[in-house]
């Protein structure tokens, strides 16, 4: 294997290695436990669950591009995603103490310690993704990305079914394989579900290592002494000069709707599930295998469409198949179909929203993968990652609003169901924007980065 190969597996591990955070804890397992039985009920952690999602977010927003335009003055990227990636682990180990019916101050805390993994999560991902361009040409980062996003997709899938074969408990207190939890964990306590903070920590030091060992930073001039003020300068001033940047500008603001509504997807999808239609965690972690196994198809073939058409048609597309999703979502629970009713103890409410999961897969993995790359062909590729920082604020700035409106609707309403219509808007105010991004890219940066490859 040469050392470029060597560098571009490196690269994919980190999405292996950091899935389970958005696998296990955001949607499927994490998430729905704390809404279902530490939370005093379903409709209070809906709730708060999105108030600890929005202030995270806005964390998120307000130092991400600070901490990038200063990683590319001072260089050394990997020192910076070490520290992230301490975060992650210690947020995610800490989440073994969220035990059932807990109190509002160890209630808190888990909340606290989940927001400091996330913040791991996502400032580890703004350095990672802005080695992006130094793995191919042009042509070859939208394969490049979605394959990464596919092998993360499939190391999410292979922990959440160890999780529900081994350590996931049901309300019998079984696991899938119908047996106990390992090691002596308390099924009454959940000891074996909220083993997956822990498990999740340990899945990302095991697999987080072969991008520490493969994937070397390209040689950067000698760390400056004031690397602080010439990264923040340099953020000013390509903050000053964006609304001019009007294709970039553009994709950022589009891109700050929709990732918005799909994070909200993904946060609330599993609560809604538990909520709406009674399921397990495990009849939830099972919609969650589904959906991570199509998508990892789904984000291996868009790859080859975003090589051979470029990412915004793939993200157009993507974005109406998450509006009908939600569509469908808002108009299903136990009673109904589509707003249509069906007959008591019916199961299609149960087919339908596996359906949902499958398309959520495709829509919001191969999303994502493409606007991966759409970042990379709109940035200065001189400023990679302060590029991915104004990415990450662009979806954190307003972070706040899908779990925010999620959290209002719901609270308003009292209704879990209603509680997440507001996605939709958020979808559609994106397609409208998006329609001022150009594919390609501002013609300066495409012509640096023809020369930067």
């Amino acid at each position: 294997m040469t050392t470029q190969s060597k560098r571009i597996w490196g690269w994919w591990m980190f999405d292996w290695a950091n899935q389970p955070y958005n696998i296990l804890l955001l949607t499927f397992i994490f998430a729905p436990y704390f809404t279902s039985y530490v939370a005093p009920d379903s409709v209070s952690g809906q709730a708060m669950w999105g108030w600890m999602l929005a202030i995270s977010g806005l964390l998120t927003a307000a130092f991400a591009p600070i901490l990038g335009a200063i990683a590319d003055s001072s260089g050394h990227k990997r020192k910076w995603i070490l520290l992230w990636s301490a975060l992650y682990v210690i947020g995610a180990s800490a989440l073994w103490w969220a035990v059932p019916d807990a109190d509002q101050t160890r209630i808190l805390l888990i909340l606290v310690a989940f927001a400091i993994g996330m913040l791991g999560l996502e400032y580890g991902s703004v350095f990672t993704n802005a080695i992006l361009p130094s793995l191919g040409t042009r042509d070859q980062w939208g394969q490049i990305s979605g394959t990464g996003w596919a092998l993360g997709y499939v190391g999410g899938l292979l922990s959440l079914v160890v999780m529900l074969l081994v350590l996931a408990e049901n309300d019998l207190g079984v696991t899938l394989l119908g047996n106990p939890p390992p090691f002596g964990l308390d099924p009454e306590a959940r000891e074996g579900t909220r083993a997956v903070g822990p498990f999740s920590a340990l899945w990302y030091i095991v697999f987080v290592i072969p991008f520490f060992l493969w994937v070397k930073e390209p040689p950067t001039p000698q760390k400056r002494p004031n690397a602080l003020r010439e990264g923040l300068s340099e953020l000013v001033a390509n903050l000053r000069a964006l609304p001019r940047r009007k294709s970039l500008f553009a994709f950022l603001g589009g891109s700050l709707f929709y990732r918005d509504a799909l994070n909200g997807i993904y946060s609330f999808g599993g609560i809604y599930a538990a909520g709406v239609l009674g399921w397990s965690i495990i009849e939830i972690g099972i919609f969650g295998i589904l959906a991570a196994a199509v998508g990892a198809v789904a984000c291996w073939i868009g790859g080859k469409f975003d090589a051979r058409f470029g990412p915004k048609p793939v993200i157009i597309f993507c974005i109406l198949l998450l509006i009908l999703v939600c569509i469908v979502i808002v108009g299903t629970d136990r009673t109904m179909v589509l707003f249509t009713p069906v007959a008591q103890g019916s199961n299609m409410p149960d087919i339908i929203f596996y359906l949902c999961g499958a398309l959520i897969g495709v829509g919001g993995g191969v999303l994502q993968a493409a606007s991966r790359t759409m970042m990379v062909r709109q940035a200065n590729p001189e400023r990679m990652t302060e590029g991915f920082g104004l990415y990450a604020l662009s979806g954190k700035v307003l972070s706040f609003v899908a779990p925010g409106m999620i959290a209002l609707a719901t609270t308003l309403t009292d209704n879990q169901r209603l509680g997440v219509s507001p996605l939709i808007f958020l979808f559609v105010i994106s397609l409208v924007v998006l329609i001022w991004v150009k594919p390609e890219g501002e013609p300066d940066f495409k012509c640096a980065s023809s020369l930067h490859s």
